[in-house]
């Protein structure tokens, strides 16, 4: 697989997942109480055995850095790295990345020194496990300058997605970015019996997975097109034969603050669409030797635990308990998803806290905590109540908290002193 090269786009700004992402890139987020988001993508690579992957980025990067830099390493003899590229100045560029296409043009100077005949172009921010040596092997075998991983949508999620109309060699004929819920895309139905399950309402929508070949990739960006869904792919579709490869199994994108709570949840089910579990493909991270999670006395019940965990007569439901989180008596979580902390807190730490009547990190004896998100190396006192009191959930950013879609977001770092109610 040397000969392919993959590019993950790590997104810009993350506007859609902030506060997540006030100090790290998207990619860096937090998820499934033990990985990043980053780790998705990268994983499928490595169990395709692609190991020449470039990540694309250009906010916030040093946390990103930081967590690819102590979990992936290839041995000298396999030619393998995992690098990124934050946004750069030199003689030829100057300003930020445009756009996805936009970002991949302006580090074309780093990826010929590779010499791929391919260029695999994934997102950072979707939840999925595709085999990408069979996405590849039908690139090659249908002869195609590019291919588009697809999936099949309701009409209703349609509005949100670049649709795509197929013929019976399964070539893309047509593509509409993000139609709308109002614009007639009937036409676009895909072929009767192509997601046995679906019903016949299906629709073919764009994953923002491609496959280039790379003297086309070269030939498609020899312009100022900033995005590939909106402007590259409509129009290789005019000269180039397009084919779409279809994927029928789970893929969720975790680009929004909602998205991103809800697919942690699910996680906690009895049997999630998305397993972690899977030995033959499994989504790597970073190995940290944290001791087993302990629970003393405490009720868990359709919940997730990362390693090194303290939890003491709590109740927790619904919930993913990230790493080295400590849970005092008496606590309860529903509904909640938990980073956890970046390191334990030493003795002299929390005397030094106790002296100011600061909490340590954690959540602090007899709280309650219902429908919220609460980021890393965060202390919450004894009795404070968030999300418990029946307000209306008013979206906004209220200095401790902020509030999107309905969902409580504590940021990274923030103390929340005894009795707090949110």
């Amino acid at each position: 697989m040397s000969e392919v090269l993959s590019i993950i786009l790590g997104g810009g700004k993350g506007t859609r997942l902030f506060p997540l992402t006030q100090n790290r890139a998207k990619p860096a987020v937090p998820f499934g109480g033990k990985y990043r988001i980053v780790d998705i993508p990268i994983s499928n690579c490595i169990n395709a055995n692609l190991r020449q992957i470039y990540v694309l980025t250009q906010f916030n990067s040093a946390s990103l850095h930081m967590h690819i830099n102590r979990t992936y390493f290839f041995d000298s003899f396999s030619n393998g790295f995992i690098e990124i590229l934050a946004a750069e100045q030199n003689f030829d560029n100057s300003g930020w990345y445009e756009g996805t296409a936009d970002a991949v043009r302006k580090n074309l100077v780093h990826f010929r020194t590779q010499k791929p005949d391919y260029h695999l172009i994934l997102s950072g921010d979707q939840l999925y496990r595709m085999d990408l040596a069979d996405f590849i092997k039908q690139h090659k075998e249908s002869g195609a300058a590019i291919s588009i991983a697809c999936t099949g949508v309701s009409r209703e999620a349609a509005s949100d997605f670049g649709i795509m109309k197929i013929d019976k060699n399964s070539q893309i004929t047509e593509f509409q970015e993000k139609p709308g819920p109002v614009k007639d895309i009937s036409d676009y139905k895909a072929p009767p019996g192509l997601w046995p399950g679906k019903g016949q309402n299906v629709y073919l929508a764009s994953m923002g997975i491609y496959i280039f070949n790379s003297k086309v990739m070269e030939d498609c960006l020899a312009n100022d097109l900033a995005d590939f869904g909106k402007e590259i792919i409509p129009k290789a579709i005019e000269d180039l034969k397009v084919n779409a490869y279809m994927f029928d199994g789970y893929w969720e994108d975790i680009g929004t603050i909602k998205n991103f709570y809800d697919t942690n949840l699910e996680l906690t089910i009895l049997k999630p669409k998305f397993d972690f579990y899977d030995e033959n493909m499994p989504i790597y991270t970073r190995m940290r030797n944290l001791p087993p999670s302990k629970m003393n006395h405490s009720t868990m019940s359709e919940s997730i635990a990362a390693e090194g965990c303290i939890i003491t007569n709590a109740s927790i439901s619904n919930s993913v308990v990230g790493i080295r989180t400590i849970i005092e008596p008496g606590a309860s979580l529903n509904g909640v998803v938990c980073m956890g902390s970046d390191y334990y807190e030493t003795e002299l730490q929390k005397a030094q806290k106790a002296e100011g009547k600061i909490p340590n990190m954690g959540i602090g004896r007899g709280a309650i905590i219902k429908g919220a998100i609460i980021d890393k190396n965060v202390s919450i006192g004894e009795e404070c109540r968030i999300g418990v009191d029946d307000k209306k959930r008013v979206d906004g950013n209220f200095g401790t908290h902020h509030i999107v879609d309905g969902i409580i977001i504590i940021p990274k770092n923030t103390v929340l002193y005894p009795g707090t109610v949110i």
